[in-house]
This record gives C-alpha cells, sequence and structure tokens, in this order.
C-alpha cells in the first residue's frame, strides 16, 4: 500500500490540466470562486476513477472514433480554459471573463482530461496489492488517492491564490495569467503529441 501511495503522489502531483487550471484560476480569480471549480475536479476525478474500477473506460476507450471524440473535446476545453485565465480581467468585452468556471466546468474537464484516465488506468490496474478481495483494493485505493489529491489540489489552489494576493501590477499578474495559459497549452501539446505516438 505505500507503494502505491508513493505513486499516487507523484502521479497526481505532476502539473497536468487540473493542478495547472486549479492554480490558474486561483491566480486570476481567488479562492473562493475557485473551490467551486476544485470541488467539480474533485467529482469528476471520483467519475473517472469509478469508471475505470468498473472497467467502463476501457470499453469507451477501445472505439477509437470515440477515443478520438474525446481528445479534440479535451483540447477544446483546454484552449478555452487557457483563454479564461489569460483574459482574466482584460479589458477586451468578447472575452473579459469575470469568474471562474464553476461546479461543472471541474467535472467537464476531468470527464475528457487525457491524463485523469491515464493516471487512474495505471494506478488502479497496476498495483495489486490485495488479489484475493477486490473490493477492499478498490475502497482503499479511492480512500488513498483521495487522500492524497484533495490536499494537493488545495496546495495549488492556495499557490495561485497567493499569487493573487501579492497586489501585483496589472501588468505583471496579466504576464502571470499568460504564463498559465501557455503552460495549459504545453500540457494540450503534450497529449497531442502523446495520442500521435500511441496511434
Amino acid at each position: 500500500m505505500l507503494t502505491f501511495a508513493a505513486a499516487v503522489l507523484f502521479l497526481i502531483i505532476t502539473p497536468g490540466p487540473g493542478v495547472m487550471t486549479t492554480a490558474g484560476f486561483g491566480a486570476a480569480y481567488g479562492f473562493r470562486p475557485s473551490l467551486r471549480y476544485v470541488l467539480g475536479l474533485f467529482i469528476g476525478t471520483n467519475l473517472v476513477m469509478l469508471s475505470v474500477m468498473t472497467g467502463l473506460a476501457a470499453i469507451i476507450l477501445s472505439v477509437p472514433w470515440l477515443r478520438m471524440v474525446l481528445m479534440v473535446g479535451s483540447v477544446g476545453y483546454l484552449l478555452y480554459l487557457a483563454a479564461r485565465i489569460a483574459f482574466a480581467g482584460a479589458k477586451i468585452s468578447f472575452m473579459e471573463a469575470k469568474t471562474a468556471p464553476g461546479v461543472l466546468g471541474g467535472v467537464m474537464l476531468q470527464a475528457i482530461n487525457p491524463k485523469a484516465y491515464a493516471v487512474n488506468s495505471s494506478l488502479i490496474l497496476g498495483f495489486n496489492y490485495a488479489p484475493n478481495s477486490f473490493l477492499f483494493e478498490m475502497v482503499t485505493k479511492a480512500l488513498i488517492m483521495n487522500a492524497i489529491w484533495i490536499p494537493i489540489h488545495l496546495a495549488w489552489l492556495w499557490a495561485g491564490v497567493s499569487l493573487n494576493r501579492l497586489n501585483l501590477p496589472t501588468r505583471t499578474q496579466r504576464a502571470i495569467n499568460i504564463l498559465m495559459a501557455l503552460s495549459m497549452l504545453g500540457v494540450v501539446a503534450l497529449a497531442l503529441w502523446s495520442t500521435s505516438r500511441s496511434v
């Protein structure tokens, strides 16, 4: 179980769409508006985990056209979120975003987030420590993953909020928002590259 917990820590703490958007929205909008988004990520993560545990994710991802639809949806949504972060507080009327996405936005991201499926699949299927008790293993894995997931995402949110609280000049805050958005685009590029190699 300790090996599993260590793997969870290292796989979840690495930057992916969830933690990047959490920090980005924390920096752009502050703690309370972004906390609703993190709650959505939490719900979405657990739905993805459940789909992996039940085998539903394997069935869905085995259909090539459906996997491609999910990838295109994921890339499109990540681009949208990157734009929300980059233009937070901007005076460009067609793009200004005054509030962070809520619970539904977080759930949607995890539902189409390739990293969420990859991480959950490798953790749930790759570490068998109770082969004679499937239910015990799945319940303890869910508890361990959530016990690590929650503080990590709250720490990323706090890091983003800390940037927000520095009362940086508008120009510096805009540069940080754009940097966060570019990091998101880097995640998108990595996801596309990874998908093209596996096809």
